[in-house]
């Protein structure tokens, strides 16, 4: 069940513009798990055994780094962030609303 539920985020995440974020409470709600945003986040902990999964793309619903440290370094995900052109600052998404990418609304039947 747990691999299952993995790969399901691992799926959605996969479908996150470049230069934009979304949370683990999205994605939780998107998959019918509301209030699984901690099992989003055991995923994406996990998420470094899955080759082409931007994990980086997925933060707190504030916009914070919280997963920072699952990375090969913990400036890692700010690095690749940054490099899509949003701006951090404190370990916190600058303009979080604009960059959010909300699976709800942009992956509707």
């Amino acid at each position: 069940m747990q691999k299952n539920f993995f790969k399901e985020v691992y799926e959605v995440v996969k479908l996150i513009p470049e230069g934009k974020i979304t949370t683990y409470g999205a994605i939780a709600q998107y998959l019918g798990t509301k209030g699984g945003a901690r099992m989003v986040g055991w995923a994406m902990n996990s998420a470094h055994t899955e080759k082409d999964v931007p994990a980086h793309r997925v933060v707190n619903r504030n916009g914070r780094l919280t997963g920072k440290h699952f990375f090969e370094t913990p400036e890692t995900m700010q690095t690749l962030l940054e490099a899509e052109g949003l701006k951090i600052v404190e370990d916190e998404i600058q303009d979080f609303q604009q960059f959010f990418w909300d699976p709800n609304k942009e992956l509707a039947l």
